[in-house]
């Protein structure tokens, strides 16, 4: 009898599907794919047979994410690996906002799925699209295991004195009001591979991990366990990103609302979709930031220079909440990506024992590799991350335990 071994990973938005099929025999990708434009007429579905290097498209209307699964399906079968197949051990699902509720990996089922849908308010864009893709999945292989893992779940062995607010504690509760954190499976992965890369034991290490894309988030890891992270309720705390603010004086959005006459929503749609670099410059695109400073763009500088000191605060605040740091680590698109970025977050910090060596840093690579000077007493490191094999890890592993 076939053991079975692959993992399907879906990471459903509210009108895209991105998708990986992964052997966890050794943790290879068979098949990646996206699916976009869901519900439009101008929907794409771009798939990658991995093993055979063939890339497809079909361009069309998609309905719906229930269309979208099925023609994800039809692609998979077109290369042998269909749903269908006895070697898939289970669907894992990237799930937004857990709340405090799911701390670790969960096998999907009814009472499940209420948890998650009555946590819609505190993840409004992002927990209805997770739900979607679960119940679809759910029915086309009612048999197979379906594994939700959670953003927010990495996150919850904060201390209450760093994920509670200084609000009555009565509104908070009633209202699920804390600091929740996400990019979790992130965070988790990258903090455990720079263990690897300095040759340690996770629990033996302090990180400081940098998640650098169009979203971005820092957290504090003490020997494998996160102790503080710099997005809060919702993804809009912490740092400058693409198009969010990151933090702010509370008061700027009563003075917006009582002064500035704008409604709530016109507010949000400030803060999450307008601000950060794209509301600073008018770009929210770092290579497109760069290109400009080098000609000499003021009003692109100036948003830079904002990103790199909110960056550089939370470096030093997350090295006071540690006491001792073993590495400050670079990941996802920008942080992999944009060495001027890193050059400048880590100028100008060798009283705290780190450094750049501008050589190592310039070097383009997929590899987790350090970029600190051998004499730096605290490593800088690059390490790409990968939320799919994280998701499809930790799902494989709890289906392999309920086994």
């Amino acid at each position: 009898m076939t053991t079975p071994t692959r993992v399907l990973v879906l990471n459903s938005g509210s009108s895209s599907l991105k998708y990986q099929l992964l052997d966890m025999r050794d943790a290879s990708r068979l098949a990646v794919g996206l699916v976009e434009r869901i519900g439009e007429q101008t929907s794409r579905l771009k798939h990658t047979c991995v093993g055979s290097g063939d890339t497809r498209e079909q361009n069309g209307p998609i309905a719906d994410h229930e269309a979208a699964l099925k023609a994800v399906a039809d692609e998979l079968s077109r290369d042998g690996i269909g749903l269908d197949s006895p070697e898939l051990a289970a669907i894992g699902h990237r799930v937004v906002h857990g709340g405090m509720f799911f701390t670790e990996p969960t096998v999907v089922d009814d009472e499940v799925l209420t948890e998650i849908e009555r946590l819609i308010p505190v993840a409004p864009l992002h927990n209805p699209a997770n739900l979607t893709g679960i119940r679809t999945a759910r029915a086309l292989r009612p048999d197979l295991p379906q594994v939700a893992v959670f953003d927010t779940a990495f996150h919850t062995t904060m201390p209450e004195s760093a994920a509670r607010y200084a609000i009555d504690p009565k509104t908070a509760d009633r209202h699920r009001i804390r600091r929740y954190g996400f990019h979790g499976t992130s965070h988790a992965y990258v903090s455990r591979e720079t263990a690897r890369l300095l040759g340690k034991d996770p629990a033996e290490v302090n990180v400081i991990v940098l998640h650098l894309g169009n979203g971005a988030s820092a957290s504090a890891v003490e020997k494998g366990r996160c102790v503080d992270t710099s997005m809060g309720l919702t993804p809009l705390e912490g740092l400058v990103m693409g198009t969010r603010s990151g933090d702010l004086d509370p008061a700027v959005i009563f003075h917006l609302a009582r002064v500035g006459k704008m409604s709530m929503d016109e507010i949000d749609t400030l803060l999450n979709k307008r601000s950060g670099l794209f509301g600073l410059c008018g770009d929210n695109d770092m290579r497109e930031i760069r290109r400009r400073i080098d000609e000499g763009d003021e009003e692109a500088a100036l948003a830079f220079a904002i990103y790199i000191h909110r960056l550089r605060k939370y470096i030093g605040a997350y090295y006071a909440v540690l006491g001792t740091v073993d590495a400050v680590v670079f990941t996802a698109g920008v942080g992999e990506n944009a060495a001027p970025v890193r050059e400048a977050a880590i100028a100008g910090l060798e009283g705290l024992g780190l450094a750049i060596d501008p050589e190592r840093n310039a070097v383009r690579s997929g590899e987790a590799r350090l970029v600190s000077p051998d004499s730096a007493r605290v490593a800088v490191a690059v390490v790409p991350t990968d939320e799919e094999l994280e998701i499809a890890t930790q799902t494989y592993a709890l289906v392999g335990k309920n086994n």
